[in-house]
């Protein structure tokens, strides 16, 4: 019978257990209770052993070779451990072994029981997992390596210690795939880690691998095989394979952060490489030009020229008579639009403007007039985001539509643009170009009013004319209207004074000077930043990065700005800019978009009034009829205007208090996600020898210099005193209430 046992233990069917773990009936009357436990319980182990042997040999056949790994040290396992302890017990029995054998007679099946008491758990946990291998026809390796780590988190030591060496071995052949991938370029037919455009497909990277991580695999495996397939003269160096190979060899990615490190690494090497051989410092200065004469407005003339392209593209679908396709505006109109407003301008013949392209998100449309409705109570930005909106408040403003500018980039200048870098410059496109459209109707505006006034005095002298009655009313009126387009017109001045040229100006030359001086600037502070730590040495310096050879004659010796501080200084450049815009608070944008629409709202008012705020002097006597009084016109106009006058100054008042409130704000920092991917990479290559300087020096010491760009917004604003005096006012008036209430 303990030949039988063994032969059970071991696999094989026997009569004992004719269906199941169950002992056959016949046995039953014959067995002690205690027997007859001891018997099942073997029976039970036997069971599990020989389902996971027969689940392990079908999924051997699997087209998966994470799942084929899985199985083959599966079998490893159970063939070195539990096999093995069978041939042992059956060697003891055998022999006679004293620890087996009682009286050198006898075997109790207690003992049996006490050597394989260990496997009760580790089986049904290995049960368990090819059940759920079974039900599912493909496995990815993510999903398979996070199953398995997850599995293996248990204080039993021995399915622990099981599952981890089955977790280990599906990451080695993941790791095998990586390195093919982002050291060769290269992709498996079966279960690759990325599409043809180098795209990580979803479940082929484990969850235990950060983001920062997933894109730095994927920017070297894209970079080295597109370098790979453009079978350009200059390659990626052997002896740099090797070196990463290795790397990538002594790591795993359930060690996260020894992972983080090698791949941060690998990203480092192989952006200098890129930077010294495939992208130049001139394609970034010419592409940092393009952009900032384009998406930041730089380049004046032409987008004015753009603004009033798209009013005459407005009208010009508003007025036309023809089918309804005629009245639509369309991507290609705006590409259009965007060729003929660069006719005349020094944009004509710039190459860099067939990068650019305009897009309708929500599809084709018909133009609107400006609307008359007062602008409803704004949201937050945050609250905007959380309903699914974009955060690009000012998208609409040109259009009435949300319009999106984006900037076509090709290899290799994807390498140092990417779409967040894209739609941060979306953003601040939308924003300046709505300040500059707003600008220019309330510059329209005051023009008509002019013209109103100039042909209205040549009848009326000094007066505004009217009747007795309306006299006082229209003289009023339109000093209150003037009064807005003062204020308006002064606003925009003093925000547009401020955007483009303390901040954009201000922070576009001092990238500019940053490139510049990286070409000839020594690794001592000459960049504005310091070093915490050495570069870390390549194996051949000097054919991957020159930067980070020789530091010991580094005062001495010219080097180049490398490419992982490049892209610092670039995101630490576009969180400036954000932030001084007011991009990042979402207060205050929510408080400039409504002052915005309550100019837009003013002057379609003046528009629909014929270019003047007063009605003509023989206007109402023209059209009165049975129930209309003498200046009920006026009346009217009045309570419009004043109700705009009313809006404007409390949202400039919102606005100032706002601002001042932001200085003394900690942290000052910005709040988008314009760069953050880009910064939290810059976080994880700390070792790239470039940090922030504590003393506020050089493009990163940010905060004190974009604190004192909004310094000089408050200055610019609160030049007369005004603003502050009317805060000041109501804060006495509220202590004297308190101390009136016995509260103070």
């Amino acid at each position: 019978m303990i030949a039988e046992v063994l032969l059970v233990l071991a696999g094989h069917s026997s009569s004992l257990f004719p269906v199941d773990h169950k002992i056959h009936p016949s046995f039953a009357p014959l067995l002690h209770p205690g027997e007859r436990q001891c018997l099942e319980s073997l029976g039970l182990i036997a069971l599990r052993y020989r389902k996971i042997k027969e689940a392990a040999n079908r999924l051997s056949t699997s087209p998966s070779r994470y799942v084929c790994a899985l199985c083959a040290t599966l079998n490893n396992i159970l063939k070195a451990e539990y096999e093995t302890l069978v041939v042992e017990l059956e060697s003891k029995v055998l022999r006679r072994d004293a620890s087996t054998v009682g009286s050198g007679s006898f075997v109790p099946l207690s003992s049996i029981r006490a050597a394989f008491s260990e496997w009760d758990a580790p089986m049904a946990a290995l049960v368990s997992l090819v059940d759920e291998l079974e039900t599912e026809s493909r496995w990815l390796p993510g999903p398979l390596i996070d199953m398995l780590i997850v599995r293996s988190r248990t204080g039993v030591h021995k399915i622990a210690e099981i599952f981890l060496r089955l977790s280990v071995a599906v990451q080695l052949v993941w790791r095998t795939q990586l390195t093919a991938f982002i050291v060769h370029g290269s992709l498996a037919s079966i279960d690759p880690l990325s599409g043809a455009d180098y795209i990580l497909l979803p479940g082929s990277i484990p969850s235990c691998v950060s983001e920062q991580a997933r894109e730095s695999i994927a920017y070297a495996g894209r970079a080295v095989g597109t370098v790979k397939a453009a079978k350009w003269q200059k390659q990626l160096p052997r002896t740099l394979a090797s070196e990463h190979t290795a790397m990538l060899e002594k790591v795993l990615p359930q060690e996260q952060h020894e992972f983080d490190l090698v791949i941060a690494q690998i990203r480092t090497n192989v952006s200098e490489w890129l930077w010294m051989n495939v992208l130049t410092q001139k394609d970034v200065e010419d592409a940092v030009d393009s952009l900032a004469n384009y998406f930041l407005l730089r380049n004046g003339e032409f987008s004015l020229s753009l603004i009033r392209e798209f009013e005459r593209l407005k009208l010009s679908r508003l007025t036309a008579r023809t089918g309804p396709s005629s009245t639509m505006i369309r991507d290609q109109d705006l590409d259009l639009a965007l060729l003929r407003a660069s006719l005349g301008t020094s944009a004509q013949h710039d190459p860099s403007l067939i990068h650019l392209k305009f897009s309708l998100p929500l599809g084709p449309l018909r133009p609107l007039l400006p609307s008359l409705v007062p602008p409803a109570p704004t949201q937050s930005i945050s609250s905007l985001t959380e309903a699914g909106i974009d955060s690009g408040l000012f998208n609409s403003h040109l259009l009435g539509t949300p319009l999106v500018l984006s900037y076509v980039v090709s290899w290799p200048l994807d390498l140092f643009l990417h779409s967040v870098d894209l739609a941060a410059y979306g953003n601040l496109f939308s924003y300046l170009s709505a300040l500059r459209k707003t600008h220019t109707r309330i510059h329209t505006c005051w023009t008509s009013l002019s013209n109103a006034q100039r042909a209205r005095r040549r009848w009326t002298g000094l007066g505004e004319g009217g009747t007795s009655e309306d006299l006082e009313l229209r003289r009023k009126l339109l000093r209150c209207g003037w009064g807005i387009v003062r204020d308006m017109n002064w606003f925009l001045d003093t925000l547009l004074g401020y955007v483009m040229t303390d901040v954009v100006e201000v922070e576009y030359r001092r990238l500019r000077d940053l490139l510049g001086r990286g070409k000839t600037s020594t690794y001592k502070g000459d960049l504005g930043v310091t070093p915490t730590q050495p570069p870390i040495q390549q194996t051949h310096p000097s054919q991957i990065a020159p930067s980070a050879s020789n530091l010991s004659n580094a005062s001495s010796t010219s080097q180049h700005l490398d490419f992982t501080s490049l892209r610092t200084i670039h995101a630490t450049y576009l969180d400036r800019l954000l932030t001084g815009c007011l991009l990042t608070n979402p207060g205050l944008t929510s408080t400039l978009r409504s002052l915005l629409e309550v100019c837009e709202q003013f002057v379609a008012q003046v528009e629909r009034w014929g270019g003047d705020i007063l009605p003509p002097l023989l206007f109402e006597g023209s059209i009165r009829g049975v129930d209309e009084e003498i200046g009920g016109l006026v009346r009217q106009r009045w309570a419009v205007v004043a109700e705009i006058n009313q809006s404007l100054h409390d949202l400039l008042e919102s606005f100032y208090e706002q601002l001042s409130t932001l200085t003394s704000q900690q942290p000052f920092t910005a709040s988008t996600d314009a760069s953050k991917s880009i910064l939290l990479n810059a976080s994880v290559a700390n070792m790239t020898a470039y940090n922030v300087t504590k003393a506020g020096k050089g493009l990163d010491g940010g905060v004190a210099d974009v604190r004192r760009h909004v310094e000089r917004l408050l200055l610019r604003l609160d030049f007369n005193g005004v603003f502050s005096a009317h805060v000041g006012k109501v804060r006495k008036q509220k202590a004297q209430v308190l101390i009136e209430g016995g509260l103070a």
